[in-house]
């Protein structure tokens, strides 16, 4: 059995939605699994199909207590002040005495297509062809061959479906709601091939009320649901106000295929990795590569499941936690959008993958909820600005915390947001993105810092503080004071103000009280050899735990606090090696996205091999024969790590920061050798190719509105006809040992716009 030349072949069968090979075009998803002797099913969803559970609420009048807040957190009573927000939450508001969850994604319904024709069923098969997100399942049984096509159309904005087989097929076709006992009564009615859902809870304004699916058979011989020839299914899950387009008379699929693959085939083809795989692997069926020590080929190949699930659930909103499927009425965390890192590593890596594009649905998205996010700021802390929750989908207010799951504490989550409205300008060099879009953003963000973190002594406090889900040995609990998150996130948010006010030419009223700010921030800190997760010196690390938060500040643009000061620098790579240690023993089954914030860590401080792990770890133990990852080991359908890892493989080869631009900065001995193309980087430079062999390293650089940047060549090369002054590592750095980028030769380059350069680096 061979695999598509893009996607994956297996032949294991998916008993659950869970194990299903997914399909999508951003704003309507399917799923196919069952089997060919009980049912092929496919489950439908759609982005905006979100089960309406509650009324949004008032999040917690907290500002009112904030100094009580602070006095107990002073005198290291952490756990006493999660409970009294949790407390005086549930007296102004009774529903506050239990969790309150967002409002879950759920499937639309799953469409039953069962078989007449003679068994035994054999050679059964089903593939994903990524370049055109055509989804198939095949087989032979006593009459010839069966073949069930799918894929979900971007220009049609629909699910097409072709069942065919020698002979003609014969069968059966059915719909009905998706399986479980939704958390709310639903009202459901099926007709034919038409079902329809009502919300009757749902009384409250701008609350979703109800939904359709809509299945239309063409080119079929029908008798009601059972079908005695080949046809086409076109189907559609509708909510109120979407338009309802009559169909055609007659439905020619590969027009609609053809249709479909230019729009997903252009994005999907702006990068192509190439890490030089025997052949042979490369035509594995998946659950064998699974099964086999991590090599080339799986890596290839998971680099571009991740991005294809990316790009099929990027729509007019973002990938939730389960991208844009679902099937069932329960999902895990309710599979909505969890900001305190699950977001972040499902869109890491569009910028570098050259699809800034699909950025634009979660900017989108902040500006649906920005009135709510001023809410949050002003009644948990008396503040201006912009405050944001940790779970969100239909709105935007802080209703999820608990006593120990503190996330009204969590206030890095604008700032951190900020930073990816920054690296859209500087990936795409857009000035009007930034001055109408990022500016007004970054600035609102930072109106809440100045009124909520108070400087005392000359020092900037962030109490209460939060790093997610995470709490310092020595107390326990999860609530703290300065987290080095917060710290990171501030000190980032600040200094790109200043930088983007000068890029505008602004004079703004606020930059001498950023600049205080900046200056007050407390310092990172190194206790017994590790960055710190904490500034505060009371509050010890706790390794052994998913989230590695503290390394927020070298996950996008390395912060030169760090990578400047030999300490902090070498702090940072002891946090990276124990967070690893804890990930590689035999009890950590925790979710894989942390090995995605480890791996970006890592490649930025040219830990080829850490980063490495990262990868291998994501790879052996993190993805299905579907070719879709998991939150924990074989366990929940979940898009995080299709978002972080191609991003981690990315920052390995190519790492754009500071007016830098480093080729194979973490390069792995386990690929020595490859070749990648239309990789982006900041500074709006595209990589257009880049080439390595044992001693040799190829560029074509390329940038539409021409760049001045330090391009450096990995440790052992010289650029040809280039000087390599020695000593231009990245900020200064001293160069460390190992296949480390920084104090690597470096030249000074100008990209004229829209011309080629080409470069060689070759053994010194």
């Amino acid at each position: 059995m061979r695999a598509p030349v893009n996607g994956s072949a297996s032949r294991a069968p998916a008993d659950t939605w869970e194990h299903a090979t997914a399909t999508g075009n951003g704003r309507q998803g399917a799923l196919c699994w069952g089997r060919p002797e009980s049912g092929l099913r496919l489950t439908v969803s759609h982005e905006r199909l979100f089960l309406p559970l509650h009324p949004p609420l008032d999040p917690p009048d907290t500002a009112r207590i904030l100094p009580r807040l602070r006095d107990l957190l002073d005198t290291g009573h952490y756990a006493e002040a999660a409970a009294r927000v949790c407390r005086l939450a549930a007296d102004d508001e009774p529903a506050y005495a239990e969790t309150v969850w967002i409002d879950p994604l759920v499937g639309a319904a799953t469409l039953t297509v069962t078989t007449h024709r003679p068994g035994p069923v054999r050679d059964h098969r089903r593939t994903v062809d990524t370049a055109t997100g055509l989804v198939t399942q095949e087989w032979r049984d006593a009459a010839g061959d069966v073949r069930v096509e799918v894929f979900v159309s971007r220009p049609a904005d629909a699910v097409v479906v072709r069942l065919s087989a020698t002979g003609g097929f014969a069968g059966q076709v059915t719909l009905a709601p998706v399986d479980g006992v939704p958390p709310r009564p639903v009202e459901t009615t099926v007709d034919g091939l038409e079902l329809a859902a009502r919300f009757p809870h749902a009384t409250w304004p701008g609350a979703l009320t109800g939904y359709r699916v809509r299945c239309r058979v063409s080119g079929a011989d029908v008798d009601g649901p059972v079908l005695r020839s080949d046809a086409v299914l076109v189907v559609r899950t509708l909510l109120p106000g979407d338009p309802d387009p009559d169909p055609d008379p007659a439905v020619d699929f590969d027009a609609l295929l053809a249709a479909h693959t230019a729009e997903h085939g252009e994005l999907m083809g702006r990068v192509c990795l190439d890490l030089a795989a025997d052949p042979a692997d490369r035509a594995a069926p998946t659950e064998d590569l699974l099964a086999a020590p991590v090599g080339p080929a799986l890596v290839e190949r998971l680099f571009d499941a991740g991005r294809y699930l990316i790009v099929s659930s990027s729509g007019t909103l973002p990938p939730t936690l389960q991208g844009v499927w679902s099937g069932t009425w329960t999902p895990a965390w309710s599979s909505g959008y969890t900001l305190d890192g699950n977001l972040p590593a499902a869109v890491a890596a569009l910028l570098p993958t050259g699809t800034p594009e699909l950025m634009l649905p979660l900017f989108d998205l902040l500006d649906a909820v920005r009135d709510d996010l001023r809410r949050n700021a002003r009644r948990l802390y008396g503040a201006d600005g912009l405050l944001t929750p940790v779970h969100l989908s239909t709105h935007g207010r802080q209703n999820h915390f608990g006593p120990v799951w503190c996330q009204t504490f969590w206030t890095a989550g604008a700032a951190w947001l900020a930073r990816l409205y920054v690296d859209h300008w500087r990936y795409t060099g857009d000035r009007d993105f930034l001055a109408r879009r990022a500016w007004p953003f970054l600035r609102e963000t930072a109106a809440f810092y100045l009124d909520f973190v108070p400087v005392r002594d000359g020092t900037a406090r962030f109490t209460p503080s939060y790093s997610p889900e995470n709490a310092p040995a020595s107390t326990g609990a999860q609530a703290c004071v300065d987290a080095t998150m917060d710290v990171a996130v501030t000190r980032d948010l600040l200094t790109n103000l200043l930088a983007v006010a000068a890029e505008l030419g602004v004079d703004d009223p606020d930059a001498s009280r950023w600049r205080e700010l900046l200056t007050a921030l407390p310092p990172y800190r190194v206790a017994d050899g590790a960055l710190a997760e904490w500034c505060h010196p009371d509050l010890t690390d706790r390794p052994a735990h998913r989230h590695a938060s503290h390394l927020w500040p070298l996950w996008y643009e390395p912060d030169p606090a760090i990578t400047g000061d030999p300490v902090l620098r070498a702090g940072a790579v002891e946090a990276v090696r124990r967070r690893l240690a804890w990930w590689a023993g035999a009890d950590s089954d925790e979710m894989a996205y942390g090995l995605t914030q480890l791996g970006l860590a890592a490649a930025a401080l040219g830990l080829a091999d850490e980063a490495y792990a990262c990868v291998e770890r994501m790879a052996r133990l993190y993805w299905r024969p579907s070719l879709v990852p998991t939150h924990n080991r074989d366990a929940l359908f979940n898009v995080d790590i299709a978002g972080g890892l191609p991003a981690v493989v990315a920052a390995m080869l190519v790492r754009g920061a500071h007016g830098r631009l480093d080729l194979l900065p973490a390069l792995p001995a386990a690929w020595p050798r490859g070749r990648v193309t239309g990789l982006a980087v900041r500074g709006a430079v595209t990589v257009r190719e880049l080439r390595w062999a044992p001693g040799t390293v190829e560029a074509v650089l390329w940038s539409a509105g021409g760049a001045r940047l330090v391009v450096g060549a990995p440790p052992g090369l010289r650029f040809e006809g280039a000087p390599a002054p020695p000593g231009r590592g990245f900020e200064g750095a001293p160069a460390p040992p190992g296949r480390g980028f920084e104090g690597a030769p470096a030249m000074d380059l100008t990209l004229p716009a829209g011309v080629s350069v080409p470069l060689r680096a070759v053994d010194t």
